[in-house]
């Protein structure tokens, strides 16, 4: 009888712990579709923590103010795990499948901010319905998304920048003719990164008839006593700077100034382009210019309001908050306005207000990205980014930049109006390339 006993309490406990489980499971599964899960793929520590600290304190705290200021995206929570990636390409993979699936939750936007991750993850984005974002790197023919349908190289590319680049310096050389016969060197790591640009350079040399002096720097960047001596001997007119972190930029800058390269005949990619770029190299970075995706500056109005609504709450991703407002963090709150802005996107077009998205409709969302001159108006952020749109066939958009000068303490816009790449032979060099990597991986381009 006390077996009886026991048993009945037993099987009394388990039809309650049931019902229980019945219960909560709606509210579990209500609670799950209040919230948008994104894996964030940082690094923090190593040779490049200063760029994937700005860079992804300014996402997430972009993610936070959302939150705080609206409720999140018509009451759907942004939410997010985090994985120290250390800008190398084989944890990148590791991280992406840790953050892949968090419960039942799955990840549906990638931004590694590292070329040689965004290539190690390439191939697998399409099977598990993942936007790569590779807002300003990556492999720049991935803005053709009938053959990329999930790569996004939001809102210019590698090749893009190359361009406008070299459009700007012809403009400071009284035009195209005036190029020719002229030196431009190419410092670059080397790297696919630093790589990238070459197919621009090499056409347009060979267009305008100026020599591309390509001098490739061994990672991490630091050692350039040879390619300065190259520079000198060679005397160029021009020096692109394509570095990036552990002190490759400001070591290029300082070697300028060694060897009495004048720093306003340089002009760095965006990775060259930040404040912890010119900082250590002193007085010596007096005058150099950058070409600049996003500029700098806490002269926004979403800029003071995310001061004002996030650290006022003492809810700030960044550890030095003086750092607001710098290039890194303004490019990670714009990056992530391109998440926020495809999730509206993919509710609407998909008519779930309120819902969480999966991963074709978050993708929907981002092909169907609009910044309109009012829309960044709206946003508080008008001069921040360019008005663009993508589509199903261009993943790209812009393909602008501004360029930037360092005056000794902060940066300033010396290009008010966004400076244009050759949009007509960069959309031809992208299909052409695009199209012969469809024929290798045997791949039916999407009709668009």
């Amino acid at each position: 009888m006390f077996e009886a006993g026991i048993s009945r309490a037993l099987r009394n406990l388990l039809a309650i712990g049931t019902l229980a489980a019945v219960a909560v499971m709606p509210t579990l599964a209500q609670a799950q579709a209040k919230e948008q899960y994104f894996g964030i793929p940082s690094y923090r520590v190593g040779p490049f923590a200063a760029g994937g600290t700005g860079f992804f304190g300014g996402i997430i705290d972009y993610l936070q103010y959302v939150n705080m200021k609206e409720g999140g995206v018509n009451g759907v929570q942004m939410v997010w795990a985090e994985c120290e990636t250390e800008y190398n390409a084989a944890r990148g993979v590791e991280c992406y499948q840790r953050l892949l699936k968090r419960g039942d939750q799955q990840m549906h936007i990638f931004e590694p901010l590292a070329t040689p991750i965004a290539y190690g993850v390439l191939n697998r984005v399409d099977d598990d319905k993942v936007v790569l974002t590779q807002y300003g790197y990556g492999r720049s023919d991935a803005a053709d998304g009938r053959v990329f349908p999930w790569v996004f190289s939001t809102m210019t590319s590698y090749w893009s920048q190359a361009s406008a680049i070299l459009n700007w310096i012809a403009t400071k050389e009284g035009g195209v003719a005036n190029l020719k016969g002229k030196k431009i060197a190419h410092l670059h790591l080397d790297s696919a990164f630093g790589r990238e640009p070459l197919p621009v350079l090499n056409r347009l040399a060979k267009d305008w008839g100026f020599e591309l002096i390509p001098i490739p720097v061994a990672a991490p960047g630091i050692e350039q006593q040879a390619q300065w001596l190259r520079i000198r001997q060679e005397r160029p007119d021009w020096v692109i700077s394509w570095g990036f972190g552990a002190g490759m930029n400001s070591t290029a800058i300082t070697s300028a100034a060694r060897i009495n390269f004048p720093r306003e005949k340089m002009v760095g990619v965006w990775w060259a382009g930040s404040e912890e770029d010119v900082l250590p190299a002193g007085d010596a970075a007096k005058g150099y210019f950058a070409a600049a995706n996003v500029p700098s500056g806490k002269n926004f109005p979403l800029v003071q309001d995310i001061e004002r609504v996030v650290y006022g709450a003492n809810k700030g991703n960044l550890a030095d908050p003086k750092r607001i407002g710098n290039i890194y963090w303004n490019r990670g709150v714009t990056a992530a306005i391109f998440w926020v802005e495809a999730v509206r996107n993919g509710q609407r077009l998909a008519n779930k207000r309120g819902q969480t998205l999966n991963g074709d409709e978050m993708r929907n969302g981002f092909e169907a990205l609009n910044l309109t001159p009012a829309r960044l108006k709206e946003l508080g952020i008008e001069g921040m980014l360019p008005s663009f749109k993508l589509s199903c066939s261009d993943h790209e958009g812009a393909g602008v930049v501004k360029i930037i000068q360092w005056d000794g303490a902060k940066w300033n816009t010396v290009t008010p109006d966004w400076v244009s790449s050759d949009r007509k032979m960069i959309r031809e060099m992208v299909e052409e390339s695009a199209a012969k990597y469809a024929v290798e991986q045997k791949i039916t381009p999407k009709k668009c």
